[in-house]
Protein backbone atom coordinates (compact mmCIF):
# COMPACT_ATOMS: atom_id res chain seq x y z
CA UNK A 1 0.00 0.00 0.00
CA UNK A 2 3.36 2.72 0.87
CA UNK A 3 4.33 1.59 -2.66
CA UNK A 4 1.03 2.58 -4.29
CA UNK A 5 1.05 5.69 -2.48
CA UNK A 6 4.68 6.70 -3.22
CA UNK A 7 3.95 5.90 -7.07
CA UNK A 8 0.79 8.15 -6.83
CA UNK A 9 0.87 10.77 -9.63
CA UNK A 10 -0.50 14.36 -9.24
CA UNK A 11 -3.94 14.08 -10.35
CA UNK A 12 -4.26 11.15 -7.87
CA UNK A 13 -3.02 13.24 -5.56
CA UNK A 14 -5.41 16.22 -6.43
CA UNK A 15 -8.24 13.51 -6.24
CA UNK A 16 -7.05 12.20 -2.62
CA UNK A 17 -7.23 15.82 -2.12
CA UNK A 18 -10.97 16.33 -3.35
CA UNK A 19 -11.44 13.67 -0.76
CA UNK A 20 -10.78 15.23 1.93
CA UNK A 21 -14.37 16.37 3.06
CA UNK A 22 -15.47 12.75 2.79
CA UNK A 23 -12.65 11.29 5.04
CA UNK A 24 -14.12 8.51 7.41
CA UNK A 25 -14.32 9.65 11.30
CA UNK A 26 -12.66 7.40 14.37
CA UNK A 27 -15.56 6.22 14.98
CA UNK A 28 -16.57 2.63 13.39
CA UNK A 29 -13.68 2.88 10.81
CA UNK A 30 -12.22 -0.23 9.15
CA UNK A 31 -10.65 1.39 6.17
CA UNK A 32 -8.58 4.23 5.37
CA UNK A 33 -10.51 7.62 5.10
CA UNK A 34 -8.24 8.36 2.30
CA UNK A 35 -7.14 5.86 -0.05
CA UNK A 36 -9.95 3.10 1.16
CA UNK A 37 -7.67 0.54 1.85
CA UNK A 38 -8.05 -1.85 5.06
CA UNK A 39 -6.38 -0.59 8.20
CA UNK A 40 -3.78 -2.48 9.48
CA UNK A 41 -2.65 -2.93 13.37
CA UNK A 42 -0.65 0.76 12.88
CA UNK A 43 -3.35 3.20 12.30
CA UNK A 44 -2.52 7.42 11.72
CA UNK A 45 -4.87 9.48 12.92
CA UNK A 46 -5.57 13.44 11.26
CA UNK A 47 -7.29 15.98 13.57
CA UNK A 48 -9.36 18.69 12.04
CA UNK A 49 -11.66 20.99 14.63
CA UNK A 50 -13.59 18.74 16.50
CA UNK A 51 -13.09 15.83 13.86
CA UNK A 52 -10.53 12.80 13.84
CA UNK A 53 -10.09 10.69 10.40
CA UNK A 54 -8.03 7.24 11.00
CA UNK A 55 -5.53 7.01 8.12
CA UNK A 56 -3.43 3.91 7.07
CA UNK A 57 -0.29 5.56 6.78
CA UNK A 58 2.10 8.36 6.90
CA UNK A 59 1.66 9.36 3.19
CA UNK A 60 -1.90 9.33 3.40
CA UNK A 61 -1.36 11.89 6.31
CA UNK A 62 0.83 13.86 5.20
CA UNK A 63 -1.57 14.21 2.17
CA UNK A 64 -4.21 14.67 4.37
CA UNK A 65 -2.78 17.49 6.18
CA UNK A 66 -1.44 19.25 3.21
CA UNK A 67 -5.39 19.55 1.94
CA UNK A 68 -6.04 20.74 5.14
CA UNK A 69 -3.59 23.55 5.16
CA UNK A 70 -4.35 24.51 1.73
CA UNK A 71 -8.23 24.98 2.90
CA UNK A 72 -7.43 26.77 5.62
CA UNK A 73 -5.07 29.21 4.04
CA UNK A 74 -7.52 29.85 0.95
CA UNK A 75 -10.23 30.64 3.46
CA UNK A 76 -7.80 33.34 5.51
CA UNK A 77 -7.43 34.80 1.71
CA UNK A 78 -11.04 34.89 1.68
CA UNK A 79 -11.39 36.64 4.67
CA UNK A 80 -8.49 39.38 4.11
CA UNK A 81 -10.03 39.83 0.61
CA UNK A 82 -13.33 41.39 2.26
CA UNK A 83 -12.08 42.81 4.98
CA UNK A 84 -9.75 45.11 2.67
CA UNK A 85 -13.05 45.38 0.46
CA UNK A 86 -14.98 46.34 3.25
CA UNK A 87 -12.41 48.94 4.83
CA UNK A 88 -12.06 50.55 1.04
CA UNK A 89 -15.77 51.41 0.89
CA UNK A 90 -15.68 52.41 4.85
CA UNK A 91 -13.30 54.94 3.59
CA UNK A 92 -15.23 56.07 0.82
CA UNK A 93 -18.00 56.44 2.61
CA UNK A 94 -16.35 58.27 5.57
CA UNK A 95 -14.30 60.95 3.75
CA UNK A 96 -15.95 64.03 3.63
CA UNK A 97 -16.63 65.06 0.20
CA UNK A 98 -17.23 68.92 -1.80
CA UNK A 99 -18.95 67.43 -4.47
CA UNK A 100 -18.71 68.27 -8.12
CA UNK A 101 -17.79 71.89 -8.54
CA UNK A 102 -20.57 74.27 -9.49
CA UNK A 103 -20.69 76.72 -12.05
CA UNK A 104 -18.36 79.76 -11.59
CA UNK A 105 -20.46 82.79 -11.01
CA UNK A 106 -18.78 85.82 -13.20
CA UNK A 107 -19.85 89.27 -12.05
CA UNK A 108 -20.57 91.84 -14.52
CA UNK A 109 -20.60 95.00 -14.64
CA UNK A 110 -24.27 97.13 -14.27
CA UNK A 111 -25.31 97.92 -18.15
CA UNK A 112 -25.06 101.08 -19.51
CA UNK A 113 -28.62 103.42 -20.03
CA UNK A 114 -29.10 103.86 -23.45
CA UNK A 115 -31.89 106.11 -24.82
CA UNK A 116 -33.40 103.34 -27.30
CA UNK A 117 -36.47 103.17 -27.99
CA UNK A 118 -38.74 99.95 -28.94
CA UNK A 119 -38.40 100.75 -32.49
CA UNK A 120 -34.30 100.79 -32.37
CA UNK A 121 -33.88 98.28 -29.32
CA UNK A 122 -34.67 95.71 -32.95
CA UNK A 123 -34.95 92.06 -32.38
CA UNK A 124 -32.79 92.12 -29.29
CA UNK A 125 -35.75 92.89 -26.93
CA UNK A 126 -36.15 95.76 -24.04
CA UNK A 127 -32.85 96.87 -22.52
CA UNK A 128 -32.04 94.93 -19.05
CA UNK A 129 -32.67 97.46 -16.23
CA UNK A 130 -29.72 99.03 -14.75
CA UNK A 131 -28.15 97.75 -11.60
CA UNK A 132 -27.39 99.94 -8.77
CA UNK A 133 -24.37 101.04 -8.08
CA UNK A 134 -22.58 98.30 -5.40
CA UNK A 135 -24.35 95.72 -7.35
CA UNK A 136 -21.44 94.49 -8.78
CA UNK A 137 -17.66 93.28 -7.37
CA UNK A 138 -14.76 91.42 -7.26
CA UNK A 139 -15.10 87.81 -8.14
CA UNK A 140 -15.08 85.18 -5.32
CA UNK A 141 -13.07 83.79 -4.13
CA UNK A 142 -10.57 86.46 -5.34
CA UNK A 143 -7.93 85.22 -7.40
CA UNK A 144 -4.32 86.93 -7.37
CA UNK A 145 -5.01 89.58 -10.25
CA UNK A 146 -7.33 90.93 -8.01
CA UNK A 147 -5.45 90.53 -4.84
CA UNK A 148 -2.88 92.66 -6.76
CA UNK A 149 -5.42 95.56 -8.28
CA UNK A 150 -6.11 96.40 -4.61
CA UNK A 151 -3.09 96.82 -3.41
CA UNK A 152 -2.64 98.83 -6.89
CA UNK A 153 -4.89 100.79 -5.77
CA UNK A 154 -3.72 101.60 -2.06
CA UNK A 155 -0.59 101.82 -3.11
CA UNK A 156 2.14 104.33 -1.02
CA UNK A 157 5.25 105.17 -1.91
CA UNK A 158 8.57 107.66 -0.37
CA UNK A 159 7.64 111.01 -1.55
CA UNK A 160 11.81 110.98 -2.81
CA UNK A 161 12.98 108.47 -5.25
CA UNK A 162 15.72 105.96 -4.62
CA UNK A 163 17.39 104.18 -4.80
CA UNK A 164 18.54 105.23 -1.44
CA UNK A 165 15.54 105.85 1.03
CA UNK A 166 15.92 109.39 3.07
CA UNK A 167 14.85 109.53 6.56
CA UNK A 168 15.60 112.31 9.03
CA UNK A 169 19.10 112.72 9.95
CA UNK A 170 19.16 115.13 12.87
CA UNK A 171 16.52 115.27 16.04
CA UNK A 172 15.81 118.69 14.82
CA UNK A 173 14.21 117.20 11.40
CA UNK A 174 12.05 114.48 13.47
CA UNK A 175 8.52 114.89 14.16
CA UNK A 176 8.01 117.24 17.61
CA UNK A 177 11.01 119.07 17.27
CA UNK A 178 11.53 122.44 19.11
CA UNK A 179 10.01 124.81 16.66
CA UNK A 180 8.60 128.76 17.75
CA UNK A 181 4.96 129.85 17.82
CA UNK A 182 1.63 128.34 18.39
CA UNK A 183 1.72 124.97 17.01
CA UNK A 184 -0.87 122.09 17.36
CA UNK A 185 -1.04 120.01 20.59
CA UNK A 186 0.03 116.74 18.71
CA UNK A 187 3.01 118.65 17.00
CA UNK A 188 4.23 118.51 20.90
CA UNK A 189 7.49 121.40 20.50
CA UNK A 190 6.42 122.14 17.24
CA UNK A 191 7.30 120.59 14.43
CA UNK A 192 4.42 119.00 13.06
CA UNK A 193 6.00 116.87 10.22
CA UNK A 194 9.79 115.49 9.06
CA UNK A 195 12.43 116.79 7.25
CA UNK A 196 13.89 114.97 4.35
CA UNK A 197 16.28 114.82 1.55
CA UNK A 198 18.55 118.26 0.85
CA UNK A 199 21.12 116.07 -0.90
CA UNK A 200 20.11 117.19 -4.56
CA UNK A 201 18.28 120.66 -4.73
CA UNK A 202 15.89 120.24 -7.37
CA UNK A 203 15.13 116.49 -6.97
CA UNK A 204 11.42 115.42 -8.01
CA UNK A 205 9.26 114.96 -5.31
CA UNK A 206 6.76 112.51 -5.81
CA UNK A 207 2.85 112.26 -4.56
CA UNK A 208 2.62 109.51 -1.91
CA UNK A 209 -0.88 108.12 -3.05
CA UNK A 210 -3.41 108.90 -5.36
CA UNK A 211 -5.38 112.02 -5.08
CA UNK A 212 -7.02 115.08 -5.33
CA UNK A 213 -5.05 119.05 -5.11
CA UNK A 214 -6.42 120.21 -2.05
CA UNK A 215 -4.40 123.21 -2.29
CA UNK A 216 -1.38 125.09 -4.18
CA UNK A 217 0.94 127.73 -2.96
CA UNK A 218 2.74 129.50 -5.37
CA UNK A 219 4.87 132.39 -5.70
CA UNK A 220 6.64 134.33 -3.31
CA UNK A 221 5.81 132.88 0.47
CA UNK A 222 8.92 133.10 2.61
CA UNK A 223 6.78 133.42 6.00
CA UNK A 224 5.35 130.58 5.60
CA UNK A 225 7.22 127.50 4.57
CA UNK A 226 7.79 128.60 0.92
CA UNK A 227 5.79 127.30 -2.36
CA UNK A 228 3.91 123.71 -1.61
CA UNK A 229 0.96 121.25 -2.26
CA UNK A 230 -1.33 119.98 -0.12
CA UNK A 231 -2.86 117.05 -1.51
CA UNK A 232 -6.09 115.07 -0.67
CA UNK A 233 -6.77 111.07 -0.15
CA UNK A 234 -9.31 108.58 0.51
CA UNK A 235 -12.03 111.45 0.32
CA UNK A 236 -10.76 113.78 2.76
CA UNK A 237 -9.62 111.47 5.52
CA UNK A 238 -5.62 111.69 4.63
CA UNK A 239 -3.87 114.78 3.92
CA UNK A 240 -0.32 115.47 2.89
CA UNK A 241 1.46 118.43 2.07
CA UNK A 242 5.05 119.38 0.45
CA UNK A 243 7.09 122.45 1.51
CA UNK A 244 9.67 124.52 0.87
CA UNK A 245 9.22 123.13 -3.67
CA UNK A 246 11.68 125.47 -5.86
CA UNK A 247 8.89 124.67 -8.76
CA UNK A 248 5.77 123.05 -9.62
CA UNK A 249 4.18 122.05 -12.73
CA UNK A 250 1.46 123.43 -14.60
CA UNK A 251 -1.10 120.95 -14.74
CA UNK A 252 -0.81 121.04 -10.33
CA UNK A 253 -3.97 122.52 -9.77
CA UNK A 254 -6.70 122.61 -7.16
CA UNK A 255 -9.36 119.76 -8.03
CA UNK A 256 -6.86 118.00 -10.40
CA UNK A 257 -6.27 114.49 -9.51
CA UNK A 258 -2.62 113.10 -9.34
CA UNK A 259 -1.79 109.53 -9.40
CA UNK A 260 1.16 107.80 -7.02
CA UNK A 261 4.35 108.60 -7.59
CA UNK A 262 3.10 111.61 -10.17
CA UNK A 263 5.82 114.49 -10.04
CA UNK A 264 4.21 117.42 -7.95
CA UNK A 265 7.22 119.69 -7.34
CA UNK A 266 10.61 120.06 -6.72
CA UNK A 267 13.08 120.32 -3.85
CA UNK A 268 13.93 123.40 -2.66
CA UNK A 269 14.15 125.72 0.09
CA UNK A 270 11.87 128.32 -0.29
CA UNK A 271 10.31 129.65 2.89
CA UNK A 272 14.06 128.40 4.50
CA UNK A 273 16.83 130.86 5.99
CA UNK A 274 18.69 129.15 8.69
CA UNK A 275 19.14 125.55 6.61
CA UNK A 276 20.05 123.94 3.45
CA UNK A 277 17.01 122.98 1.35
CA UNK A 278 14.88 120.06 2.21
CA UNK A 279 11.33 118.86 1.71
CA UNK A 280 9.00 119.05 4.98
CA UNK A 281 6.72 116.57 4.48
CA UNK A 282 3.22 116.25 7.10
CA UNK A 283 0.49 113.99 7.06
CA UNK A 284 -3.03 114.94 8.45
CA UNK A 285 -6.08 112.44 9.45
CA UNK A 286 -9.49 113.63 9.31
CA UNK A 287 -11.94 110.45 9.94
CA UNK A 288 -14.82 112.48 9.05
CA UNK A 289 -15.96 116.01 7.80
CA UNK A 290 -16.72 117.81 11.23
CA UNK A 291 -13.65 116.44 12.83
CA UNK A 292 -10.70 118.04 13.46
CA UNK A 293 -7.54 117.54 11.39
CA UNK A 294 -4.74 116.03 13.62
CA UNK A 295 -0.86 115.70 12.68
CA UNK A 296 0.88 112.60 13.09
CA UNK A 297 4.09 111.34 12.87
CA UNK A 298 5.13 109.83 9.51
CA UNK A 299 8.39 108.81 10.00
CA UNK A 300 7.29 105.31 10.99
CA UNK A 301 5.17 105.01 7.50
CA UNK A 302 7.99 106.49 5.31
CA UNK A 303 10.19 103.95 6.67
CA UNK A 304 8.77 101.40 4.59
CA UNK A 305 6.59 102.72 2.02
CA UNK A 306 7.91 101.81 -1.25
CA UNK A 307 10.80 103.65 -3.40
CA UNK A 308 10.22 104.93 -7.02
CA UNK A 309 13.58 104.53 -8.57
CA UNK A 310 13.39 106.65 -11.58
CA UNK A 311 14.71 105.80 -15.58
CA UNK A 312 17.51 107.32 -17.07
CA UNK A 313 17.03 110.60 -14.52
CA UNK A 314 13.84 111.08 -16.04
CA UNK A 315 10.34 111.03 -14.42
CA UNK A 316 9.08 107.79 -15.36
CA UNK A 317 10.26 104.80 -13.25
CA UNK A 318 10.09 101.70 -11.55
CA UNK A 319 8.85 101.24 -7.70
CA UNK A 320 10.27 98.83 -5.43
CA UNK A 321 9.13 97.28 -2.65
CA UNK A 322 12.56 95.29 -2.01
CA UNK A 323 14.32 98.13 -0.66
CA UNK A 324 15.68 98.10 2.94
CA UNK A 325 13.31 99.50 5.47
CA UNK A 326 14.68 102.94 6.94
CA UNK A 327 15.52 103.32 10.92
CA UNK A 328 13.04 105.56 12.45
CA UNK A 329 14.92 107.99 14.62
CA UNK A 330 11.75 108.83 16.92
CA UNK A 331 9.87 111.67 17.49
CA UNK A 332 10.77 114.33 20.05
CA UNK A 333 9.94 114.52 23.69
CA UNK A 334 7.58 116.81 25.18
CA UNK A 335 9.79 118.97 27.05
CA UNK A 336 8.51 120.50 30.29
CA UNK A 337 8.32 123.94 29.21
CA UNK A 338 6.26 123.32 26.22
CA UNK A 339 4.29 120.67 28.33
CA UNK A 340 3.25 123.43 30.87
CA UNK A 341 2.20 125.82 27.99
CA UNK A 342 0.07 123.65 26.12
CA UNK A 343 -1.68 122.73 29.68
CA UNK A 344 -2.14 126.73 30.18
CA UNK A 345 -3.99 126.58 26.44
CA UNK A 346 -5.78 123.96 26.58
CA UNK A 347 -8.72 123.18 24.69
CA UNK A 348 -9.31 126.60 23.01
CA UNK A 349 -5.78 126.38 21.61
CA UNK A 350 -6.98 122.96 19.61
CA UNK A 351 -10.07 124.30 18.77
CA UNK A 352 -8.07 127.27 17.06
CA UNK A 353 -6.07 125.62 15.11
CA UNK A 354 -8.60 123.10 13.58
CA UNK A 355 -10.53 126.33 12.95
CA UNK A 356 -7.45 127.73 11.00
CA UNK A 357 -7.07 124.09 9.18
CA UNK A 358 -10.65 123.73 8.07
CA UNK A 359 -11.51 127.18 6.98
CA UNK A 360 -10.28 127.44 3.71
CA UNK A 361 -12.07 123.63 3.10
CA UNK A 362 -15.12 125.66 4.56
CA UNK A 363 -15.12 128.97 2.87
CA UNK A 364 -13.72 127.88 -0.35
CA UNK A 365 -10.98 130.48 0.03
CA UNK A 366 -6.69 129.92 0.36
CA UNK A 367 -5.43 126.99 1.88
CA UNK A 368 -4.31 127.27 5.75
CA UNK A 369 -0.96 128.99 6.09
CA UNK A 370 1.93 126.67 6.87
CA UNK A 371 2.60 126.28 10.73
CA UNK A 372 5.97 125.45 9.58
CA UNK A 373 7.94 128.43 10.65
CA UNK A 374 11.38 128.10 12.29
CA UNK A 375 13.57 125.68 10.97
CA UNK A 376 17.02 125.78 12.00
CA UNK A 377 18.86 123.05 12.55
CA UNK A 378 18.95 123.68 16.15
CA UNK A 379 15.30 124.95 16.65
CA UNK A 380 16.89 128.68 15.88
CA UNK A 381 13.73 131.69 15.66
CA UNK A 382 13.83 131.61 11.26
CA UNK A 383 11.37 131.24 9.07
CA UNK A 384 10.42 128.31 7.07
CA UNK A 385 9.61 124.45 8.33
Amino acid sequence: MSEALETRGPLEELDALDAIDTLDTIDGADVCGLCQSPLLRKRYVQTHTSEFFVLCSKECARVVAHGLSRERWAARRRTVKRLTVGIIFAGAYLTPHQGPPGARRIPRAAPAVTAKGPAQSGAAGPTAPALPPGWFGPDWPPTETNVLAALGRDAWIHPLAGPLRRMPIRDSRVFGAVRPGDRASECRNGHCGVDLGGEIWGEQVHAVHDGVVDFVKRGVNPDHGGQYVRLSHRNGTVLTQYFHLAAIPRGIERGAFVKCGEVIGLLGDTGVKESGPHLHFTITIRPAKDWPEKYIDPEPLIALWPLHVPIDGGEAGLVTTVAMPGVPVGSAPLIPGRKRKLGRSGHAADEAAAGERDRPARAGGDAPESDDSGDGEAGESATGE
